[in-house]
């Protein structure tokens, strides 16, 4: 079974986070809720407070098959602020194995030179961020290693995709069915 982390600093955007937790988890993946500041709970940009699996330090890098950022103009700069996780977020990508941002999230992956030759989306206000990339409006990306997606409304687009890649398309596709969603 494939197994990610998604990663959560407060501020961040729930509906992105929760999104792909709950679509992820119901393809089969194994998914970890992971405080980056070793909280046991973590406010979003709404108001609602989640519970974390894990914290940072108690996580086993290398049980995950990807790494997750969800958005939230806050909680990117929490994420992107938590060197340890970026130290992760770096070494996941020169591995190849897969590294995930959607919202402002993606403007990270612009900052750290991933997204040089690559198409890439993200929430429009954050695009100047997406450095070197192609920037399109579709409502994910999948360049190489790297997904990144536009926002709130592209949540399940989003998670999909991760499924997809983990699960395969015919069992993203019925996933899709399932929760009645019309792409």
């Amino acid at each position: 079974m494939s197994k990610i982390g998604i990663f959560f600093a407060e501020g961040f955007e729930e509906i992105e986070a929760l999104t792909v937790v709950d679509v992820c988890r119901r393809c089969g993946i194994e998914v970890e809720m992971v405080s980056a500041y070793g909280e046991k709970q973590v406010l979003g940009s709404h108001g609602i407070l989640v519970g974390m699996d894990k914290a940072l330090e108690e996580v086993d890098f290398s049980s995950y098959d990807a790494l997750v950022l969800p958005g939230g103009g806050k909680g990117t700069k929490g994420l992107e602020a938590c060197a340890p996780l970026m130290e992760q977020i770096d070494a996941f990508y020169k591995a190849g194995k897969y590294v995930a941002a959607i919202c402002a999230a993606p403007s990270i992956f612009g900052h750290r030179g991933f997204l040089k030759g690559r198409r890439a989306c993200s929430y429009p206000d954050f695009e100047s961020h997406l450095e070197g990339a192609q920037v399109t409006a579709g409502p994910v990306e999948i360049d190489g290693n790297v997904i990144t997606s536009r926002g709130m409304g592209t949540s399940i687009d989003f998670a999909l995709a991760i499924s997809e890649i983990f699960c395969g398309k015919e069992a993203a596709d019925e996933m899709a069915k399932k929760i009645v969603y019309q792409q």
